[in-house]
């Protein structure tokens, strides 16, 4: 590959590194890892069976339930329910991350750079899976709440849980912004995660309120969010957005041509999220991929990491969502 193909100068960003590992061997040591580096992954079912399979489109069904059982007198006919089934299709996702790396680490001493350009990969592409899983919940749950800026954090949280009716007891964990945290530690019900010992079920957990295993977390502070418009035909006075670079830029003259290439955009605003374990599905459509190429001229190799996969909310019944605005 010529140096023409390269997009970034040699020596902007670069990691200095000079020996690389075997591709197959740091694939598999990502996938290993992969799983330890997601955080809603205590919360989520891993699920390998879409590996290999064609399409970049996967429909799951999702049962309604058939009603409790009733009382059947003698000799009478116990009744019968229909099973119910809807399904939802889930677009697959690809995340990657690369490093940039010179032969000139291994002559300077700078350290075992190899291992920290494979941690930074694992842990980004774990960090993208989080992400796009809270994406998809942002975008599909079905139990809702508010809890007001002047309303004691703790006992919102505690009026958010009858959300789940009958259902309310069980492990559970929160996800709140660093804001809606600093408030849950001055209330009355905060209990730190010292005294929760051995049943912390998700990494991250600082405390608990009503049951709940309070995670701090950046990505549900309010936020831009840009997704693939569904509209069939430019709507009047709509900002449709394309994507290049990292850079969304809003079109001029949006045109129906182009709606497939157009992205929309949202604001969501500070929110927490209740998640029962099992709430979530990662489907992996493909195990981490990474591949190697190099600039010859400047001796600068690249490190490429990519996994794909499918985020869902697989029971909108174990999850609440609950804006928490600020003012």
């Amino acid at each position: 590959m010529g140096r023409k193909d390269f997009k970034m100068a040699a020596g902007v960003n670069a990691t200095l590194l000079a020996n690389l590992v075997d591709p197959e061997v740091l694939a598999d040591f990502i996938d290993s890892k992969l799983v330890d580096n997601i955080t809603l992954a205590p919360l989520a079912t891993i699920d390998n069976t879409l590996v290999g399979k064609p399409g970049d489109e996967i429909t799951l069904p999702s049962f309604g339930y058939i009603g409790d059982a009733v009382a059947v007198g003698e000799g009478q006919d116990i009744p019968i329910s229909q099973l119910t089934t809807s399904t939802t299709k889930v677009k697959v996702s690809k995340i990657g991350k690369a490093v940039e790396i010179s032969d000139e680490a291994i002559l300077a001493g700078a350290g075992d750079v190899a291992n920290e350009a494979v941690k930074q990969i694992v842990t980004a592409i774990g960090s993208g899976v989080d992400s796009a899983l809270l994406r998809d919940v942002n975008n599909r749950a079905t139990k809702t709440a508010t809890i007001a800026a002047a309303t004691d954090a703790s006992e919102g949280i505690a009026d958010a849980l009858t959300e789940f009716g009958e259902d309310i007891d069980g492990a559970k964990a929160i996800l709140v912004t660093p804001a809606f945290y600093a408030r849950l530690r001055k209330s009355k019900n905060w209990i730190p995660n010292t005294e929760i010992g051995a049943d912390i079920i998700i990494r991250g957990t600082v405390g608990m309120v009503h049951g709940c295993q309070i995670v701090p977390s950046n990505r549900v502070k309010s936020h831009d969010e840009y997704n693939k418009t569904t509209d069939t035909s430019v709507v009047s006075g709509k900002t449709y957005y394309t994507y290049a670079a990292g850079v969304y830029t809003s079109v001029a003259e949006p045109t129906t041509a182009g709606l497939p290439t157009y992205y929309e955009k949202t604001t969501v605003g500070d929110s927490a999220y209740i998640i029962k374990p099992g709430a979530l599905r990662i489907y992996h459509k493909r195990n981490t991929l990474v591949e190697f190429d190099r600039d010859i001229l400047a001796e600068m190799n690249y490190i490429k990491g990519s996994n794909i996969f499918a985020p869902y909310l697989y029971d909108a019944n174990k999850l609440i969502k609950i804006a928490t605005p600020t003012s």
